[in-house]
């Protein structure tokens, strides 16, 4: 099997007697969207720190496209861009100066970083009109760091909570735009709590808790393993003393069955039709991501 542009392997980072990361495998495909969720202390943060080389594991190796992320940090750090979930900015600068200051950090040669600049506040419809940070909205300051993780125009970017706390508007923008990184080639590995966005986003997720890899794959294959279908039937008859195939509740004046088994959905509508009832609706509930990890950390769900 081909390697990763990313390899992660038997991760693990201690602090004191805490072990944050235990023992985190898996590998990254160049172009590729691959999403990290877990409840809040799961790992996250710590797991895109190493991988960003801001602190070091207790034990394990990454590497990035065939470097050792500690051993050859500085050539590494040239083609990789890391957004923290806090990302403090110089706020008495302007956007243009604050970007033009950090690409003077990266080595940028200016006539190259102010056309690159110009690109990405086009790309990013950020329009500061030589406002200063502090005085930019908090979705038009994400924007801003977003910008200066791209200004050396890395292939690979790490994103801690990108959309974190932004108004849905500009979270979805924001979402939009990872999706033309990768478009543009770029490899992306993020986390985020909204989990209808790394469905709809990701190529691979992976699922932590506790320090753990719970699982790892695409949303079709943890959906394929760890999602109940179900099936809903909901019905009118006379009689529902009579009816003891399964648990049935009674909502907007019909009878309602809620069922994991196919053949309870098959003899319930043949007892309906039996004794001269209607089928109002009949539904097959898949399970999102979102309730498949909410199971999966152990929330009791109920439906209706």
């Amino acid at each position: 099997m081909e390697s990763g542009i990313i390899e992660v392997k038997n991760l693990r980072k201690e602090y004191g007697d805490f072990v944050a990361v235990e023992d985190l495998s898996f590998s990254v495909a160049k172009g590729q969207i691959f999403g990290i969720v877990g409840p809040n202390g799961a790992g996250k943060t710590t797991t895109l720190k190493m991988l960003s080389s801001l602190i070091r594991p207790t034990s394990g190796n990454i590497s990035m496209k065939g470097l050792d992320i500690y051993r050859d940090t500085v050539a590494i750090k040239s083609f990789l861009g890391f957004l923290p979930e806090e990302s403090p900015l110089y706020e008495g600068m302007s956007v243009d100066d604050y970007l033009l200051f950090f690409s003077e950090l990266y080595g940028v040669p200016r006539d190259r970083a102010k056309k690159r600049i110009n690109e990405l506040l086009f790309d990013l419809s950020l329009n500061a009109d030589g406002k200063k940070i502090g005085d930019l909205s908090k979705g038009m300051k994400r924007k801003v760091a977003i910008a200066r993780s791209l200004i050396n125009d890395p292939d690979i970017l790490i994103y801690d909570e990108p959309a974190s706390g932004l108004d849905p508007m500009t979270s979805r923008y924001i979402t939009d735009y990872v999706r033309l990184l990768k478009k543009a080639g770029k490899t992306v590995i993020f986390s985020a709590h909204n989990l209808y966005q790394v469905e709809s986003l990701c190529d691979r997720i992976l699922i932590l808790k506790n320090g753990k890899m719970v699982t790892l794959g695409t949303a079709e294959e943890i959906r394929t393993e760890y999602g109940r279908i179900q099936y809903r039937l909901e019905f009118r008859v006379d009689g529902i003393e009579e009816y003891t195939i399964s648990d049935v509740k009674f909502s907007d004046g019909n009878y309602v069955i809620i069922t994991n088994d196919i053949d309870v959905l098959n003899q319930t509508t043949k007892w309906v039709a039996s004794k001269g009832g209607d089928i109002v609706e009949m539904r097959t509930i898949v399970p999102s991501l979102e309730v498949i990890f909410l199971e999966l950390m152990g929330v009791e769900l109920f439906v209706d």
